[in-house]
């Protein structure tokens, strides 16, 4: 499987990005190199492999719940661009 600059130009109008023929040319060839790369992976002889889903073995590391002193409302709306009544005010998103 390859890429064309046309599958690049398909895939920059639905990501509507603007890209000059130099770059078109770029990112075909670099495409091209990933799937060159991925074709070679297809080689190895996986039969006596088990799928998984990670290639290490994983376990949730759990703790415990610490309560700990939370900062003063004072000190956390020092970064807020604009606040009312103690909270931020933001921009309505919403009609």
């Amino acid at each position: 499987m390859s890429i064309s600059v046309k599958d690049v130009e398909h895939v920059a109008n639905l990501a509507r990005l603007d890209l000059k023929e130099d770059e078109k040319v770029m990112f075909t060839e670099q495409l091209n190199h990933i799937l060159q790369y991925a074709d070679a992976l297809t080689q190895l002889d996986t039969k006596d492999i088990e799928p998984t889903s990670h290639v290490m073995k994983m376990i949730n590391v759990m703790r415990e719940d610490q309560v700990k002193p939370s900062l003063p409302i004072e000190k956390v709306l020092l970064n807020a661009p604009d606040e009312e009544e103690g909270q931020f005010k933001v921009p309505s998103v919403l009609e």
